[in-house]
C-alpha cells in the first residue's frame, strides 16, 4: 500500500472507470503524479466544469448544458421521426453514421434485473410524455442486440402500444463482409428472422 492517503483515494476513485482495476488504477495515479501533473490538472479542471454545466435535454434526456440540446432545437430534423437508445454514446454512434435525421430520446441505461435496473431507473415517464406531448408517426428502437436490450425494446414496444404510433427496431444479422461459417447462432438466427425479399 502506497504511504500517501491522497494517492490511495486517487486510486479508488480512477477505479469507478469501466474497465480500470487496481493495476491500471494505480498505473494511471503514478503516471498523473510522476510525469503530467498538468494533464491531472486539466482532468481536474474539465470534470469540475462538466459536473457543473452538464445537464438533461428537457426534451431527449441526453446530456446537454441547455433546457435543449441541439438536435431537438434544430429545424432541420424530421420532427415526426424519434430512435430511442440506451445512452449518449449510442446516440453519437448513430449521428457518426450520418444516415438518421430524426429526433432521439435516450433512456440513460437498459433494463437489467439482476443489476436492479427496472423500469423506474431509466428514462421511461419521459419518453411516454414526449412521444404523447409530440406529433411522433415512429419510434424507431435501437436498442443493443443483448437480452437486456430485447427486454428495454419489448418494453419500450409495450409501453407506447396506446399511443397509435408506428415502432420498430433496427434490422440485425450477418454484417456486410462477413462470413457465415464465423458466425455465430444468435447472429445466424436474428439474420434469418429479419430477412427480406431479395430485390430491396
Amino acid at each position: 500500500m502506497s504511504t500517501s492517503a491522497a494517492i490511495e483515494a486517487l486510486k479508488i476513485a480512477l477505479k469507478v472507470l469501466p474497465g480500470v482495476g487496481p493495476k491500471n488504477a494505480q498505473r494511471m495515479a503514478f503516471h498523473l503524479m510522476e510525469r503530467n501533473r498538468e494533464g491531472a490538472k486539466a482532468i481536474a479542471e474539465a470534470l469540475n466544469y462538466a459536473l457543473d454545466t452538464v445537464r438533461s435535454c428537457e426534451r431527449c434526456n441526453t446530456f446537454c448544458e441547455s433546457e435543449l440540446c441541439e438536435i431537438c432545437l434544430s429545424g432541420k430534423r424530421d420532427q415526426g421521426l424519434l430512435c430511442v437508445v440506451e445512452t449518449p454514446a449510442d446516440l453519437e454512434a448513430l449521428e457518426q453514421i450520418g444516415a438518421y435525421q430524426g429526433l432521439y430520446f435516450v433512456l440513460m441505461g437498459r433494463l437489467s434485473p439482476l443489476e436492479g435496473i427496472g423500469p423506474e431507473k431509466l428514462g421511461f415517464k419521459k419518453l411516454s410524455r414526449t412521444v404523447a406531448e409530440n406529433e411522433i408517426r415512429e419510434v424507431v428502437v435501437a436498442t443493443n442486440i443483448t437480452a437486456e436490450g430485447d427486454a428495454t425494446a419489448d418494453y419500450t414496444q409495450q409501453l407506447l402500444a396506446p399511443y397509435g404510433v408506428k415502432v420498430t427496431r433496427l434490422a440485425r444479422g450477418v454484417p456486410v463482409g462477413g462470413e457465415l461459417e464465423y458466425m455465430d447462432q444468435r447472429t445466424l438466427a436474428a439474420a434469418f428472422k429479419d430477412r427480406r425479399l431479395a430485390e430491396e
